[in-house]
Order: C-alpha cells, then sequence, then structure tokens
C-alpha cells in the first residue's frame, strides 16, 4: 500500500531530527523571555522641582559681628582661711549678699587658742627674765661704782640684759601673730557682695589659703566674651574707646553701651580664642545673664544679601544655585562670602542684581534640573455656618 509524501510514516532519523529542532525552538524562546525578563526598565522622566527663589539685588551692609558673652563682676575674689584647719561650719550660700564684716566660714579654734596662750605664757617669762637682767645691771651699776667689781661684769650684765630685751621683743611678737591667727579661724568677708561659688564644706581639713568660697563685689560689671585670631587686632584698637561696642540682653531689643577694658595677651591653649572683657558700668544687669555683643564694621556698597539656605558646598567652595528663566534649569554659581548681616549672608561676588537664586532644598539639585517656581497653595475658607431660623 503507497502512502503519499506528505503521509509517509517518518523514519526513526526523521523522528530524532525533528525532536531536536524542537528543543532548540523551545530553547530559543526562553532565552528570549529570559533576557526580556532581565532587561531594565527604561528610565523615568525626572520630575519637576519647584523652588522657592530669591530675585538678587544691590545693596549696603555695615557687615555686624555677633559675639555671645555672659555678665561678671569686674572685681570677684576667691576668699581662703589664712590659716589652716578643719572647717566647722558657712554661714552662706551661693548666692547671697553678704556685708563687709559677715562671717562666712569658721575653722576649729582649738589649736589655734593654745598656741595664743603658749604665746602668752612665753612672754610672761620673757618680761620677768627682762625684769630681772635689769635689776642686776642697776645693781652691778652701783658697785662698780664702789670699786666692789669690775668692768668686765658689768659689760656682762648689760649684755644679759640686752638678750633679754631682744627675747622679749621676739615674744611680744609671736603673741601678737597667735593672737591674729586665732582670729583668722573665721573667715569674713572683705567687701560687699554676692557669693558666686562654693569650693569647700564643712569638715574638709583645708591648708592656708586653700579656695573656699567666690565673692563678687558690688559695682561695675563686664561683658566677657572670646574672640577668634582674626578679630584681635580690631579689639586691641578700640581698647579704652567709648561707643565702639554694644550689647543686647537676651529677649530684649535694648542697646547697652560698652567699652573694651581688657584683651588677653595670649590665647587659649584649647579654643585658640582671645578673652576680651568689655566694661558695662553700672547697667542693670544680673550675674551670669547672657548677652549678644554687636560690632558694627565700615559699611560695603553693591553687596548681595541672601539667606543662609541658599548656600550650597560644591568642592570646598560656597556657590549658589541660579535658575535660567528660559529654559527653567538650575546651574550651580561659585559665589565669595564677605560675612553675615543679622540672618542674611552677605555675597561679596560672584552674582549679578537681576539673577534668581534658589533659596530652599539646594541639595537635592544637579545642574541642568527642570525646575519650577513655587506657589503657595490658596488658603481655603472656612465654609460659613448655616444660619438657623
Amino acid at each position: 500500500m503507497s502512502f503519499p509524501s506528505h503521509l509517509r510514516p517518518l523514519s526513526r532519523f526523521d523522528r530524532l531530527l525533528a525532536a531536536r529542532r524542537l528543543a532548540a525552538a523551545l530553547g530559543l524562546v526562553g532565552l528570549l523571555a529570559l533576557t526580556a525578563a532581565c532587561s531594565r526598565p527604561a528610565p523615568a522622566p525626572e520630575p519637576v522641582r519647584a523652588v522657592r527663589t530669591l530675585m538678587v539685588a544691590a545693596e549696603s551692609t555695615g557687615l555686624t559681628r555677633q559675639f555671645a558673652a555672659d555678665v561678671r563682676a569686674r572685681t570677684e575674689s576667691r576668699l581662703g582661711f589664712r590659716v589652716g584647719g578643719k572647717m566647722l561650719s558657712r554661714s552662706v550660700e551661693p548666692g547671697d549678699r553678704v556685708k563687709v564684716g559677715q562671717v562666712l566660714a569658721q575653722l576649729d579654734p582649738t589649736d589655734l587658742r593654745l598656741g595664743q596662750v603658749a604665746a602668752r605664757a612665753a612672754l610672761r617669762a620673757a618680761e620677768a627674765n627682762h625684769a630681772l637682767a635689769t635689776a642686776e645691771l642697776r645693781r652691778n651699776s652701783e658697785l662698780k661704782a664702789q670699786g666692789f667689781i669690775s668692768g668686765v661684769e658689768l659689760e656682762r650684765r648689760e649684755t644679759s640684759l640686752a638678750a633679754a630685751q631682744s627675747q622679749l621683743d621676739q615674744a611680744r611678737a609671736q603673741a601678737s601673730v597667735q593672737g591674729n591667727q586665732a582670729g583668722y579661724a573665721a573667715l569674713v568677708a572683705t567687701a560687699a557682695g554676692v557669693v558666686t561659688a562654693v569650693d569647700a564644706e564643712p569638715g574638709a581639713v583645708l591648708a592656708a589659703g586653700a579656695p573656699v568660697m567666690r565673692l563678687a563685689h558690688d559695682g561695675p560689671r563686664d561683658a566677657v566674651f572670646n574672640v577668634p585670631e582674626d578679630a584681635v587686632l580690631a579689639f586691641r584698637a578700640m581698647q579704652g574707646r567709648a561707643g565702639m561696642l554694644a550689647v543686647r540682653t537676651w529677649g530684649s531689643e535694648a542697646l547697652l553701651p560698652a567699652t573694651v577694658r581688657e584683651v588677653a595677651a595670649a590665647a587659649d591653649p584649647s579654643t585658640r580664642t582671645f578673652l576680651v572683657r568689655a566694661g558695662l558700668g553700672t547697667a542693670a544687669v544680673q550675674l551670669g545673664q547672657t548677652l549678644t555683643v554687636l560690632v558694627d564694621g565700615p559699611r560695603t556698597e553693591g553687596v548681595a544679601k541672601l539667606p543662609l539656605s541658599a548656600l550650597f558646598q560644591e568642592q570646598g567652595r560656597s556657590a549658589v544655585w541660579l535658575v535660567d528663566r528660559a529654559s527653567m534649569t538650575v546651574k550651580l554659581q561659585p559665589v565669595a562670602v564677605a560675612g553675615a548681616d543679622a540672618n542674611s549672608v552677605v555675597i561679596a561676588s560672584g552674582l549679578a542684581p537681576g539673577q534668581t537664586v534658589v533659596t530652599a532644598g539646594v541639595h537635592v539639585l544637579s545642574p541642568g534640573q527642570k525646575v519650577k517656581l513655587y506657589e503657595a497653595a490658596p488658603a481655603i475658607e472656612a465654609p460659613a455656618p448655616a444660619s438657623s431660623r
């Protein structure tokens, strides 16, 4: 029986060849599917960011510099006992006002009083010895006049009297010292003022001169602050000249005049800054109060003022983002910063009047990025309440 050519049964070789072709086709289809699955999707278009901007204008500035200061007394003493001993009591606390001669603390006076008693006994013994030497010299003078003793014996009596006089003077001085030291057991205020700190508590055994407390004397007050190295020469030039500084207390806009009194000769080893003391006179300020010292520099014309948020650091240099109004894209513009004026930063060069500068969101921008100007959403008015009938 004969079959048409397309219905003829396949031989074993033909079936094997067809199976291989089918496997190759299926593998090619799987490879295409895997390649399509691993390929990255097309990047989404970069969003157009809304930015706040500011138009650059030429302005003038005085470059006012500000320094944080605190109020201190012009004279502040570290008080301590003039003798050593065990501290028994303390009668004042930090912040207390004291008067001249007021007792602030007390040492154990037992040993000091015993020393005073011993010195007085030594004084009485020296007085008795001096009286005896005086009497002997008087008798020997009479005997010498009658020829009963030699001149050498009289000289010996005179020398004994001189030694007794020296011992008497020494005993008197020692008695005075011991009497003074007995009085040093009480620590008294040497001036009227305010106790600002306490460095020792009752029960402590103190050496002579060890600090016990600090006393801020009544009188003029100073504003004390630190300045960097680049400002030291300017403050030294202001020293003694009135009207060069002004200070403002915390939470107040009122300005108080100040005069630079003292500029440290050496920098602080840890902060590398110089301590400056400016006199406030008898202004109504409190010890420890926070102040802001304002120093006006020469006025400069033709500068630009921007908020601090507009600055961007690029490779260690200050820069801002400029908006191209035609293409609404941004580009980075390096600028030179001259200083600060109140809450604004002063740009000395790099900008021209009329340019548009981005003032917010500068850290999320890139060169050539599309932007749009930020517009605040209109406020939605609350519906009026329905009137009741």
